[in-house]
């Protein structure tokens, strides 16, 4: 067996699988694209969706990825066992209705055994079956030759997540030795059982069933294969090595944290959680930041804070006190980059995230030990015991450990109910996992569409109208020759100038005719085989395949939506040219009166910058620039500069769209020839819509010129209700302002002498040889009141001063006592008796307090309070 780098292995697994005909499939980005089921990709096949449940046919049906993955629902068991992680690597090759079980098998033996790839000992091997699956265990006895003691058949070997593809999966097991046996007396020593010596090494699903909506089962019309690999276990096993963290994926980042922290790594088992915590949450989070989440309150963000929250809080254990975690993005990125060069690209921007989140949560952590106190405070004098829900939030939210809280309160003479917190963590572990469940299930493959292959061109970059002949009526998912109904039909042509969906850009719609028979097409998608299928409703006429129709694009939508998808390209260029490069497309939508454009960033755009932006896109449509597309080989595009739209897939042969430079993409979407032709851009709003995402939206050409008009109409408007021109408006707002201004201060004067007018009849009782005024006076608010009492304490300094109002059918009171007197009368406890007898509650300070109450009617029966309490 060779000795070989996490990067090597990688490498070689591709290559192994290259030299057998498939397609190398790019990693996808971590955040999910046009997969609303997914928090994020969590697994090699998660990408592949499309291609299992039969959406999409693939350019080759053998396909083999390296795929980035994150799974954060055993999060609390990161960092203390060998091979827990949140952020993985999933090594997969896939066969999408090409080979299935036997080749499945010969080409895992052969990559695990040939000296020329991995170079295992085969006696070291051993594989799980399902107990009914019979074909797999004639597979490797007869064909692989292993003795029927060499193969366990364990009932849970079966792959279903829900609805869609399904089937029965097959373990092979790498025997680590003797040295790996008798760590753990409760240990299962065999393979598929939970022990260290025994490792899973490489998992094949044989997905030959469809989970139907009803729960039965039945054969897939094409059966796929799906295996994983977890390159940090596999690297642990070739580097014979204890643990994943012990492998060169890890090392160079706890050599960091040595560096920082004074402690080494390895000497006893407590400090190593922290060490390994640490290391695996921050690749998690650079390579999220990387692809475009950024840490807040809510889904993804939530999960990204609350990973650099565990491991600032874990830093403490090794007695690191500052934000320190932004320092290992560099090591991060070095170990990575010959694979996934974005993080090194972005490296500068992840680390000011990194460095902001673990700043802000230095102080979150004390507002932790805040809570706790309060929790304290207020069981120690009753049950002695923090309820395992508190502590659970404690953990939860602010990222306070339960061993924290647990010392502290045996510190404090208290105990935690354990039990209450174990419970709490498991129901939401139950709920992560059930939303997991439906959040991976696949589609049930549709045949029909699938199974048609004949090609269909696309004509809509030259025409919008087309002669063509009908190849396909599909109706309720089943293909008919004719129809005649008045519901909407699937129908797909031999050419068509409508495009379909993709890329942010609407579908045309439009007409499709013949003699004696008109449709209106709603919409256009892509077909599995890449064909675009017409959503269409008969208005009259019979349909019938194979004859001869005309199908016309609606010319006025097309002509707007191309040049909303143009200014889309420039002002992405002018988004990144204002506010950085880290704003990366997040979501996008073209149709004919607007464009609405999301990117990541972390705060709202300033009318400055959302001015600038419109300026250069501006700039650039009455430059007049060309619009230039061409296609040419990825590597060619890449060469050029283009910009690939974020997440986005793209084959061998890409189109690039132009703009004279300045803008360089790759895109399928329909242009403009020339910026000019877009005429106007205006930006008409700005909004944040998720966790650092934001949202633009704008308009081009005639609607933007509506929508100045209507601007106009609006400033003619006001205008006409000031009674001044608009040139005007500004001086006379500016007399406006003046003239309230002065107005409140008259205003203001007036009241004051009012007030001082009903202050003059103040009566000044003497209650047990102390001066007290109990009154109720008519004021707008309780700020008011307040200022009455300023007034009446002025020039009654020594006296007990209690003030009654009714606003809006509400009692507001105030009371205040001489410094002098409070330590014979307190203003809380006689707030507290006033405001009683109103149905309501007050405190405050011995020389001050205000409250109210919900019973006007006893305002009397308050301001008499005042006497019987100073009497008492």
């Amino acid at each position: 067996m060779k000795i070989l780098t996490g990067n090597e292995i990688r490498n070689l697994y591709l290559e192994f699988f290259k030299s057998k005909d498939h397609m190398i499939e790019p990693s996808a980005p971590l955040v999910p694209i046009d997969d609303d089921s997914l928090l994020w990709i969590n697994s090699g096949v998660a990408t592949l969706k499309k291609y299992f449940d039969g959406r999409v046919i693939p350019e080759n049906p053998r396909i083999v990825n390296a795929q980035k993955s994150i799974r954060t629902n055993d999060i609390e068991n990161v960092g203390f066992t060998a091979r827990h992680h949140t952020f993985f690597e999933m090594l997969g090759n896939f066969s999408i209705g090409d080979y299935f079980k036997k080749e499945a098998v010969e080409l895992a033996w052969e990559f695990l055994t040939s000296d020329e790839w991995i170079g295992f000992d085969p006696e070291l091997l051993y594989v799980t079956i399902h107990p009914e699956d019979e074909e797999a265990f004639r597979l490797w006895t007869e064909v692989i030759g292993l003795s029927e003691d060499r193969i366990i058949r364990i009932e849970g070997n079966f792959w279903d997540i829900g609805e869609g593809p399904c089937g029965p999966n097959s373990e092979i097991f790498y025997d680590r030795g003797e040295k790996y046996s008798g760590l753990d007396p409760e240990e299962e020593m065999y393979p598929g059982g939970e022990n260290e010596r025994y490792l899973e090494i490489w998992n094949l699903v044989f997905s030959e069933f469809n989970h139907n909506q009803d729960g039965t089962y039945t054969p897939l019309p094409k059966k796929n294969i799906d295996t994983g690999m977890g390159l940090e276990r596999m690297a642990s096993v070739i580097q014979d090595v204890r643990t994943n963290f012990d492998t060169d994926l890890f090392t160079p980042i706890l050599r960091n944290i040595e560096e920082v922290s004074g402690k080494k790594y390895g000497e006893n088992d407590s400090q190593d959680v922290a060490f390994k915590v640490i290391s695996d949450h921050i690749r998690t989070v650079s390579f999220a930041v990387a692809d475009g989440a950024l840490p807040s309150n809510e889904g993804r963000g939530y999960v990204l804070r609350r990973l650099l929250r565990r491991a600032v809080r874990f830093s403490k254990e090794l007695g690191i006190e500052q934000a320190f975690m932004y320092q290992l993005v560099d090591t991060v990125s070095g170990i990575m980059e010959e694979f996934y060069p974005n993080v090194a690209e972005r490296k500068d921007f992840i680390k000011d995230i990194v460095r902001k989140e673990e700043e802000r949560f230095l102080s979150t952590l004390d507002e932790g030990i805040r809570i706790y106190e309060g929790l304290r405070d207020s069981v120690k004098n009753t049950t002695k015991t923090i309820s395992g829900e508190d502590a659970f939030k404690l953990y939860d939210t602010y990222g306070f450990p339960y061993e924290l809280t647990k010392e502290y309160a045996e510190n404090d003479g208290l105990s935690v109910d354990e039990e209450g917190f174990i419970e709490s963590m498991k129901l939401q572990r139950e709920r992560a996992r059930n939303a997991r469940k439906r959040s991976e299930s696949m589609q049930v493959q549709s045949e029909t569409l699938s199974s048609f292959t004949e090609q269909s061109v696309f004509t809509g970059y030259e025409q919008t109208e087309e002669d063509a002949e009908l190849l396909l009526i599909v109706k309720d998912n089943e293909r008919v020759d004719a129809y005649d109904g008045d519901e909407f039909v699937e129908l797909v042509f031999d050419r068509t100038p409508f495009y379909a969906v993709s890329g942010g850009q609407v579908a045309d719609t439009g007409r499709i005719t013949a003699d004696g028979v008109e449709l209106k097409v709603e919409s256009v998608y892509k077909a599995p085989n890449n064909q675009n299928v017409h959503v269409a409703k008969i208005i009259s006429g019979v349909l019938e395949s194979g004859k001869k129709y005309h199908l016309q694009v609606d010319k006025e939508a097309r002509r707007f939506i191309i040049k909303n998808h143009t200014a889309t390209h420039l002002m992405h260029q002018a988004l990144k040219d204002t506010i950085g490069e880290h704003a990366n497309q997040a979501g996008s939508l073209v149709e004919e009166g607007r464009l609405r454009f999301d990117f990541s960033h972390l705060e709202a755009l300033t009318t400055e910058e959302i001015e600038k932006i419109e300026n250069i896109v501006n700039e650039k449509i009455f430059e007049s620039l060309n619009v230039v597309i061409e296609e040419m080989p990825i590597d060619a595009a890449k060469e050029k500069g283009a910009m690939a739209l974020f997440g986005e897939k793209y084959g061998s042969i890409v189109r690039v769209v132009d703009i004279e430079g300045y803008s360089v993409e790759l895109c399928g979407g329909i242009h403009v020839r020339n910026t000019g032709d877009i005429g106007l851009f205006k930006i008409v709003s700005e909004s944040g819509i998720g966790a650092g995402i934001r949202r633009i939206e704008a308009v081009t050409s005639k609607y933007a010129v509506k929508y100045y008009q209507e601007k106009e109409n609006h400033l003619q408007q006001i205008a006409g209700r000031l009674k001044s021109t608009e040139e005007n408006i500004d001086r006379r707002i500016d007399q406006l302002l003046d003239e309230v201004k002065e107005l409140k201060e008259n205003n203001k004067t007036l009241k004051s002498e009012l007030q001082k007018d009903k202050l003059s009849d103040i009566q000044i009782e003497d209650i047990n040889g102390v001066s007290v005024i109990k009154q109720e006076v008519s004021v707008d608010d309780a700020k008011e009141l307040r200022s009455i009492m300023d007034d009446i304490k002025s020039s009654h300094q020594d006296a007990v001063i209690a003030l009654g109002a009714v606003t809006d059918g509400k009692v507001s009171l105030v009371v205040t006592v001489p410094k002098s007197l409070t330590a014979d009368y307190k203003a809380g406890e006689i707030m507290k008796g006033m405001a009683e007898k109103v149905d309501g509650r007050g405190g405050g300070r011995p020389d001050m307090a205000q409250g109210g109450g919900t019973n006007p009617r006893n305002l009397t029966k308050a301001l008499q309070f005042v006497e019987e309490y100073i009497k008492k």
